[in-house]
């Protein structure tokens, strides 16, 4: 039989966003022992006085439990309750030091005072106008929130994402859940089109209503477009929404069309686009063709006297590949440059550059993340930008600044680790070059492909429209490297030298079991390369795994390292993620107000629970995140290679097991190899290494930036010969014309 408890909340024991289940200890009036509650009960605060409906019940390890199954929160009446609820840190702006004086000053009628009268706060010592202000906006958001939150449970959606639906919406949130709840999948990061759907579905819309179908087709599309896929086939596209949304083909098909015709998506022949995706590709092909044939703002040069004078003044020999690159460099408004380790990308680059100072100072040097710009940095001693800084966000209007209208200062751009550009990021970069503006690409096309939507180095390359030099030749000084040796072999398909070797760049560590390779990886990380080789157990050296999940997956060795190397008994635990200072982490999303990208790595630096914010250190610039945002990081002791891409660090621990199998691909080992620069240690299976180099089958990323390519660059010649035509028509006609 269900029993009724009241009193308020004296501790929280354990919460989780993700579900609302909590474990909270409760203090009855005149009563000395503490009850155990455990339930759902989601944004349940210290302090709260709460009446509550369920069951007592035994558990075999913990005991007396009371299981709620019905809770109803009120702020708390007693000035012990009132302290505790301030305190707990629901509120901005209040601390425990804050909430003793808040108390002390107006009683028990402290609640009605923030209510009622928050601008009295400034009676209270250490409280001043601003500070009072921020206590009231989070006073009043908070109730709002709880409504928010009150609401969505009871339309089956977990509470985490209240903060963030009242941030986006204010105080309009559950009007403008209820008008359209499929705009909360386009709207608020990390609400996926099911929790839009599960609302919908709980406010009577349909399954077969054209609201929820066209929802359904755009979020498989955006869907799609986090594997890669730019565009996607209309027979499996229709298989994967049917099985999504549980409707019929035809039906999907129908609003396909309509959607087609009201320009929302695109649909070519059998092929579907998301406007914005298919937009970028034909930008992309209308302003490489700008760029190409527009007139060059560089005086041209003697390529072999030029050659002769950067070989003396950088004090090196171009092996005839490499001069064929820096020729083609000085002499074509667009070059792309690709090769793997070794082969002398850097050397080509500063070469051009060196040339290129003797012309002009009016140069650019960009790469697709932070990382990769330091290097590119370090290797030519000029300044170097990420290509968004390079951009500049404009927050007032979206977009970025820099554009067609507003285009860069620049006669040379130089652009490295073109393998992680993708499809938009390409596109705005084009639109903000200038057509005077020389452009070179340089990467790896081996590499894996962008995190982001398209395969744009590879597929400018096969399109054969723009000049390239691939280099292949590896040189004497990395020759030595067995890193460097190593990845191309794998990249050639050959079993990889794993034998034991002193003082070499490349060791293997042969483990089968998973728990030994996890053990071997904590041990190597916090005692055995530090001493051995001095390095830094944070800064310089990197876990890469192929998997998320599982033993030897990124979440469970971040866990695992995070203890080893940072432990603290005190954590701050949000959205299923728990931080504490001094963590390593990674930004998970561009963000363009903080000036962080997706995969920044930095260090957690302050956790602030009465501001509810954490900082983190992003290469000396700190970034400060409410803690609603924190699904915006996660630990980054061990990272995807994926997310690493682009980046480098001294030393690479590469866990390969059996388990990782679906993953194992020559490219992703490959392209994990290559991060390191000083040290690569491979642990785990010889099988599994040997399948990974075995399999070339990349998966297939649907583009249409070769078809854009070679259709509107045979449409814009054929246009320009028509006009040529045209004139020249019109010459013969007035030269035949009587005088």
């Amino acid at each position: 039989m269900e029993e009724e408890l009241f009193g308020y909340i004296e501790t929280i024991v354990f919460a989780t966003d993700e579900s609302g289940f909590t474990v909270a200890r409760l203090k009855e009036p005149k009563k000395s022992d503490l009850i155990t509650l455990v339930g759902v009960m989601p944004h349940l605060q210290r302090g709260e006085t709460v009446r509550c409906k369920g069951l007592f019940k035994h558990h075999p390890k913990f005991g007396r439990q009371f299981e709620v199954k019905e809770l109803e929160a009120r702020p708390p009446s007693d000035l012990v309750g009132i302290h505790k609820y301030l305190a707990s840190g629901m509120i901005k702006g209040i601390g425990k030091g804050a909430a003793e004086w808040i108390v002390k000053k107006f009683g028990t009628g402290t609640l009605k005072i923030i209510d009622e009268n928050p601008e009295r706060l400034i009676e209270v010592k250490g409280i001043g106008e601003k500070r009072a202000a921020q206590i009231k906006k989070c006073w009043e958001e908070q109730r709002s929130i709880r409504e928010v939150m009150i609401f969505l449970r009871g339309h089956g959606v977990s509470p985490a994402f209240a903060h963030k639906i009242y941030k986006a919406y204010g105080d309009e949130s559950i009007e403008r859940v209820k008008h359209n709840p499929y705009a909360l999948a386009k709207e608020i990061y990390g609400i996926g089109f099911k929790s839009a759907d599960q609302i919908a579905t709980n406010l009577g819309i349909p399954p077969s209503s054209p609201i929820r179908i066209d929802s359904g087709i755009e979020h498989v599309l955006w869907e799609l477009s986090t594997e890669g896929h730019v565009c996607y086939p209309l027979s499996p596209f229709l298989d994967e929404a049917s099985s999504i949304l549980n409707v019929p083909k035809e039906g999907i098909e129908a609003r396909i069309l309509a959607l087609a015709q009201a320009q929302v998506i695109v649909q070519k022949e059998q092929t579907l686009w998301v406007k914005p995706l298919f937009l970028s590709e034909q930008g992309i092909a209308r302003e490489l063709f700008r760029l190409s044939t527009a007139p060059c703002a560089l005086r041209p040069v003697k390529a072999q006297q030029a050659l002769n004078w950067v070989q003396e003044k950088l004090r090196l020999a171009l092996a005839p590949e490499q001069q064929k690159a820096v020729s083609s460099g000085m002499q074509n408004k667009c070059l792309i440059v690709t090769g793997g380790p070794g082969t002398g990308k850097s050397t080509i680059t500063r070469a051009i550059l060196a040339i290129a100072e003797k012309l002009t100072s009016r140069i650019l040097l960009a790469a697709p993340t932070g990382r990769a710009a330091k290097r590119l940095s370090q290797i030519t001693s000029r300044r170097s930008s990420t290509i968004h800084s390079l951009l500049e966000m404009d927050f007032s209007k979206g977009g970025f600044k820099k554009n067609r209208s507003n285009p860069l200062l620049c006669d040379l751009i130089i652009v490295d680790e073109a393998s992680m550009i993708d499809t938009q990021l390409l596109y705005h970069l084009l639109k903000a070059i200038p057509s005077a503006a020389r452009l070179i690409l340089i990467g790896d096309s081996d590499q894996l492909p962008s995190v982001g939507p398209g395969n744009v180095l590879k597929d400018l390359l096969s399109s054969n429209l723009l000049p390239a030099t691939c280099l292949k030749e590896i040189f004497r000084q990395a020759k030595g490297s067995r890193i460097v040796t190593n990845a191309h072999r794998i990249n050639q398909g050959i079993f990889p030298d794993l034998a034991p070797r002193a003082k070499s760049d490349f060791l293997f560590i042969e483990k089968e079991n998973q728990e030994e390779i996890v053990k071997e990886i904590i041990e190597l990380t916090t005692l055995r390369l530090p001493r051995s080789y001095g390095f830094h157990c944070f800064d310089e050296i990197q876990v890469l795994s192929p998997m998320k999940r599982g033993v030897v997956g990124i979440e469970n060795l971040n866990l695992e390292l995070q203890n080893a190397l940072n432990p603290s008994p005190t954590s701050l635990s949000r959205m299923g993620r728990s931080f504490r200072v001094s963590d390593k982490v990674m930004q998970i999303r561009n963000n363009y107000k903080k000036k962080v990208f997706n995969g920044d790595v930095g260090r957690v630096i302050a956790i602030d629970l009465t501001e509810q914010e954490l900082k983190v250190s992003f290469d000396g610039m700190s970034v400060t995140y409410d803690f609603s945002d924190l699904d915006e990081i996660v630990l980054a002791y061990a990272a995807s290679i994926h997310k690493f891409q682009g980046s480098e660090c001294p030393c690479i621990i590469l866990p390969l097991h059996l388990s990782h199998f679906k993953l194992l691909s020559r490219n992703l080992l490959y392209t994990g190899i290559t991060r390191g620069k000083k040290l690569v240690v491979l642990i785990g299976s010889k099988r599994a290494v040997a399948i990974a180099t075995r399999n070339a089958d990349v998966k297939e990323r649907h583009t249409g930036l070769k078809e854009r390519l070679l259709e509107l660059w045979e449409e814009i010649r054929a246009k320009e010969a028509a006009r040529c035509a045209a004139r020249q028509s019109r010459i013969d006609s007035c030269k035949e014309s009587p005088s």
